[in-house]
């Protein structure tokens, strides 16, 4: 635009009427003025939507982490619930029991002493009274005890259980505002994600091509490629969290149900728990693979790609930028079992090197 202004401004030295090349300038001046305020205008809109997205995903990762800490707290507190009631019923069955045990030694006190036999002349029949008196009557004292410390027992189960579903209870309103929370914030990052969208439907057909053709998950981590790799192999300086929240039942190296070395890490998990973005990067494949159930691989710096399998929901796109802790779905009910591999280039890193076995 400044080019043709200023050849424009030439080309008036040579034209005869000063006034029409004045006003040619003028257009091309005011022209030139808008278009600048366009793009100013342009540029502010796109810092500001930059901004706007930057916003949910930090937002996003706080939700996230209240979300699946109140998750982990009320099925802890279920749990709890659960093993008390346990505790109770047992109970309850044993005190159902001491009860028939006390009712017939009471019976045969009440029989032998409605049926007496102290006659001196037949000593061998008072003592077998005396002793049969005797040891039902022990009999009934021993029960009676145990029956009233059962019942002291029982009560305290039920004191602490009553306590425990007041803590699920009073948890139960935060839960669904935080989750309330969370689901709004993800809505507003699928909007966001609208341009995305558009760009992936090309991608998102060679990526299933590959998943068809790939053998194994480490085929298809290999396939989606990595960041660029440097001398330092160090991806975090200090450990990471866990994508899901649970315990590590197969480690790396250690031999699976089906006699192979595992290359990842197994995590049961609770079901549908919340996943997370284990370390900042990028989406590089979020779709079914066979066997694994919906899988999530990232891309971190320095080579690593990082894999996360049997999600029941996926709430991230291909190509997506998302920050550690940003949540990218829940886990399958029906297959409460993680298995996260690492990568760096080809090679299967043992996630004890980047991530916390306990959170």
């Amino acid at each position: 635009m400044k080019k043709i202004f200023a050849l424009l401004l030439v080309g008036c030295v040579f034209v005869t009427q000063p006034g029409v090349c004045a006003s040619e300038l003028a257009n091309i001046q005011a022209q030139i003025k808008k278009t600048e305020q366009q793009n100013k205008k342009l540029d502010q809109q796109v810092k500001s939507s930059q901004r706007e997205i930057e916003s949910t995903k930090k937002q996003l990762v706080k939700a996230a982490d209240k979300v699946s800490t109140l998750e982990e707290q009320r099925s802890a507190v279920a749990k709890k619930i659960q093993e008390l009631d346990s505790q109770r019923d047992k109970l309850e069955a044993e005190l159902q029991k001491n009860r028939e045990r006390i009712a017939d030694a009471a019976a045969t006190i009440l029989f032998v002493a409605s049926h007496p036999s102290f006659d001196s002349e037949n000593m061998r029949d008072y003592v077998l009274t005396s002793a049969i008196l005797s040891g039902a009557a022990d009999s009934f004292d021993s029960e009676i005890k145990t029956a009233t410390e059962q019942i002291r027992e029982l009560g305290e189960i039920r004191k602490e259980r009553a306590v425990e579903k007041e803590k699920l209870d009073r948890t139960a309103k935060r839960y669904a505002d935080e989750k309330n929370e969370l689901d709004k914030l993800l809505r507003t990052r699928s909007a966001q994600n609208q341009k995305l969208r558009t760009q992936q439907s090309a991608l998102q057909k060679k990526l299933r091509d590959l998943s068809a053709r790939a053998k194994t998950i480490s085929e298809l981590s290999a396939g989606v490629g990595s960041t660029e790799m440097s001398g330092d192999s160090r991806f975090s300086i200090r450990k990471l969290n866990k994508p899901v929240r649970g315990r590590v039942v197969v480690h790396f190296g250690e031999k699976t149900a089906l006699g192979l070395k595992s290359d990842g890490w197994r995590i049961r998990v609770r079901g549908s728990a919340l996943v997370m973005a284990p370390a900042d990067g990028t989406v590089k494949f979020a779709d079914k693979f066979k066997g694994f159930g919906q899988v999530v691989i990232m891309s971190h710096k320095n080579g690593y790609n990082t894999v996360m399998t049997n999600l029941g929901e996926i709430n991230v796109m291909l190509g997506q930028e998302v920050l550690a802790g940003e949540p990218i779905g829940r886990m399958d009910s029906d297959k409460p079992e993680m298995y996260l591999e690492v990568r760096r280039g080809d090679k299967a890193v043992d996630p004890a090197r980047l991530f916390r076995e306990e959170d």
